[in-house]
């Protein structure tokens, strides 16, 4: 028998924690987090990879969820600078 999963609230508040831990990180890194429809989502996360591209920025996703309506919740991440 597999034990019960948490409670939903449970588990945000957790992301939650990890995520403010996360923010408060002393690394290099520029983060930004977006709450967008999917469609939106997707041009974002498309323009930052334009305007940063990842071989001499390290873009990338770092998180993603999905809410309540098909909102995406996700945070990108990128070097300030590039060599």
């Amino acid at each position: 028998m597999l034990p019960p999963k948490p409670p939903r609230s449970a588990v945000s508040r957790q992301l939650d924690k990890s995520r403010e831990i996360a923010s408060v990180r002393k690394d290099s890194f520029v983060r930004e987090t977006f709450r967008l429809q999917r469609p939106a989502a997707r041009r974002k996360a498309r323009e930052w990879f334009d305007q940063f591209p990842k071989a001499a920025y390290w873009t990338q996703v770092e998180s993603w969820r999905v809410l309540d309506g098909d909102v995406i919740e996700f945070t990108m991440r990128r070097l300030p600078t590039a060599d």
